[in-house]
């Protein structure tokens, strides 16, 4: 199964910027070392946000969750990077409640499976 409405995700500038490009965030600074090692950069955040909303388009939703604000989806796949390398990621969408798209809610880097 694929993330409903993925074709309308939405990344927010400060999703990228404040978190996961944020070498001074508590929570995001070791996911900004991750996604800079592979060439994305703060002041082009774009490229990253379409490498996520794509990474959430062609891979497969590998679990659910749902709670009161709205469904959780989980995608794994490869992220195409501006290196040319396709580390693993997991990307986390959130369908609010009370709307039909997904939003980005985090990403991280997976372990190399082998």
């Amino acid at each position: 199964m694929k993330i409903p409405y993925a074709n309308a995700a939405v990344v927010q500038e400060d999703k990228i910027t404040n978190y996961l490009l944020a070498e001074w965030h508590s929570r995001g600074s070791d996911k900004a070392e991750f996604f800079q090692r592979f060439g994305f950069r703060a002041d082009q955040w774009q490229v990253l946000a379409d490498a996520l909303r794509k990474h959430g388009t062609q891979h497969e939703v590998t679990g659910t969750r749902d709670s009161p604000f709205g469904t959780r989806y989980i995608v794994e796949g490869a992220l195409e990077t501006p290196h040319g390398t396709r580390p693993l990621v997991r990307s986390v969408w959130i369908v609010e409640t009370g709307t039909s798209f997904p939003r980005l809610v985090s990403a991280y880097p997976l372990a190399e499976r082998t």
